[in-house]
Parts: C-alpha cells; structure tokens; sequence
C-alpha cells in the first residue's frame, strides 16, 4: 500500500509540474495614459492694464515773478479760455517799481530834451565861427549820453511793466484746468507750478507698461481701450508714442495710445487696454505633461511604431493659466504624454486609447 501511494503522488507532482511549464510566466500590461499630438497653432498673448485719459498737450502754469497769492478765479475742472485770468499775486511791489521807473523816464528825457537844445547851440555859434570844435563835441558827447539814458529808462519801464502783467497768471490755451497746486494766501516763487492746464484737442490714452512687455515679442499698434466706469464704451486705440527710457521709481515704460479725436472718454477718466503680441504659430501642450530631467523641464515622448517612452528636455517660451508655450524640444506630430507620467520609465511600452493619439 506505501508504495502505491508513493506513486499516486508522484505522478500528481509530475502532472502539475507539466502544467505549470505550459503555461510560462505571466506578463503585465502595458502601462495605460493619455496623449495628446503637439501640433502648431496660433498663440494670442497679452495683458489688460490700467491707465488714465489724458490730454495730448499740457502746460504748467505759474508766475514769473513771487509774491503772495490775493485772489483764484478757478478750480480744476474749470473750461478756460486762451488770455483768460486764472489767479493774481499782491502787486504793490510791481507798482513801485513801475513808478520808479515812469519818474526814471522823465528825468532822462528831459535830459536828453537839454542835451540837444545846448548841441543845437553850439552847432549854430560853430558856423559863425564864434565857438570851438572841442565845445561842440563835447555837446554832441552829452546829447549822446542822454539820448543812451533815455533808451534805458525806456527799457527799464518796459521791463517793470512787464513784471506788473506777471502778476495776473493767464491761461496760455483753451483747455481744462486738471489740477491746482497752490491757495490764496499761499507765497507763490517764480516758476512754482500752479495750475495744470490740459489743451482743446486730440488726448491719449497713457500707460505705465512693465518693460518686460516689449522684450522679444512685438506688440500689436492696435489695443481696445474700454472706460472703467462702463465697460460698454470701448475704442481701438493705436499706439502712438513708446518712452525710450524707464522711469527709475516704478520700473515702468509710459506708452501712450492716441484716441483718434474720440472726446467720449472724459479727461483723468481711468480706462484698461487690452494689449496683444502679434500672433505666433507655436506648440502648446497641457500642464499635465511637464515632467523634469536633470531639474530642467521635460515632456514624455511616445514612440508610435513601438508605443515606447522617452524623457526630452524642452525648452519654455512661456506659462499659461492651463498650459505651457514650446520653444524648442518638441516638433509638430510628436506624441507627447498629457497624464499619467508620475510612473512613467524610459523605454517604456504604453498604450493609449486607440493606440493613437485623439
């Protein structure tokens, strides 16, 4: 009986032994992601920033001489007329000097009115040979003297004039007064600004742009101007004048867009233009398929003929919301993988949906 036992054993090992070697090892499925086909299209970028109408010109305005602010005739937003009186200094002092230089005139013109009546004189005595050359000269000397006294009490008068005018500040144009930076009372110096004065005529729309903006891309001279306080009114606004400089407390370059003429933005009105790069046809691909080789940025690639993976470096030209820009590493009708890459190995087999890519 042990041996026929030992035999019935026997023969069920050799029977699952035989069995086991028919079927072979198992084999594990290929790794299953999603794809997508890197193809060129269109890329429109850009950015909407907020700016300020503006006039296209305007002035400073302030006196040319000091003295203490006595009366302002008007505020900001005030519509001026070009001649038009803004604001007057105390001018007693001008008046002075104005006298001074009235009483200056007289003297001097009565001087030269003396000069030449004692020339005259010495010119008729000189024909009847009753005086001397030396006399006469030295009367045309003296009536010369006093006519060069009278040319500069003149000029005198002519200038305290003037610095009398001074004291009344007159709009140069017509415009808009868009700020005021003194008070009655108020000791105004030469030259301190008082009003600013925004010109009748075309405006801009001016913007602090940071510089990044125009390196390596061009922007399109063609931006939509929308009005802040209702976005329904809207313009496309060219762009008219690019700063070459930077201004060193912000950072940002100005650009001004001219409204063509439009006067339905009013002036200080807050407005956001919407700037655009001028399109290029380049390879987007979702964030889901950025992965890392060597630190820098890498996409999985798949090899349709052996659906094999491979790690490429690439290089960004720019980050989106959803998506990121190529600029080199990937060509057109790549099969890239968009998710599942957590897990991914070189060399690889996949599969995907189709066994090509949607």
């Amino acid at each position: 009986m042990k041996r026929i036992l030992a035999a019935t054993v026997l023969s069920s090992v050799a029977v699952l032994s035989s069995c086991s070697e028919q079927q072979g090892p198992r084999e594990t499925a290929p790794r299953r992601v999603a794809v997508v086909t890197a193809t060129e299209q269109p890329l429109i970028q850009g950015g909407t920033i907020t700016g300020e109408v503006r006039a296209r010109v305007q002035s400073d305005l302030s006196f040319r001489v000091s003295g203490k602010i006595i009366e302002r005739l008007v505020d900001v937003g005030a519509a001026v007329k070009a001649g038009q009186i803004l604001a007057r200094i105390d001018a007693e002092e001008q008046r002075a000097d104005l006298e001074v230089a009235v009483a200056n005139l007289e003297a001097a013109e009565a001087q030269q009115t003396q000069a030449q009546l004692a020339f005259d004189r010495q010119q008729n005595l000189f024909r009847t040979q009753v005086t001397t050359r030396a006399a006469l000269d030295q009367a045309q000397e003296a009536l010369l003297t006093a006519q060069g006294n009278a040319k500069s009490a003149q000029a005198q008068l002519e200038t305290a004039r003037d610095a009398l005018s001074f004291t009344e500040l007159r709009a140069d144009a017509d415009g808009v007064i868009t700020a005021r930076n003194a008070e009655v009372g108020q000791v105004a110096q030469a030259a301190q600004v008082v009003f600013t004065l925004a010109h009748d005529g075309p405006r801009d729309a001016v913007f602090e742009v940071v510089e990044t903006l125009f390196l390596g891309r061009e922007v399109e001279p063609s931006v939509t101007v929308k009005l802040l306080s209702d976005l329904s009114r809207q313009i496309d606004a060219k762009v008219r004048e690019v700063s070459p400089t930077i201004d060193p407390s912000t950072g940002t370059i100005k650009v001004k867009l001219s409204l063509n003429g439009n006067t339905s933005m009013p002036l200080g009105a807050p407005v956001a233009g919407s700037f655009r790069y001028k399109p290029l046809s380049m390879i987007q691909l979702p964030w889901s398929a950025m992965a890392s080789k060597g630190g820098m940025p890498a996409v999985w690639v798949v090899d349709p003929r052996s659906s094999k993976t491979a790690l490429r470096a690439i290089e960004v030209e720019g980050y989106q919301t959803n998506n990121f820009t190529i600029k080199a590493g990937v060509s057109a009708g790549d099969i890239v993988v968009s998710d599942g890459t957590k897990f991914l190995r070189p060399n690889e087999v996949v599969s995907y949906e189709g066994g090509a890519v949607k």
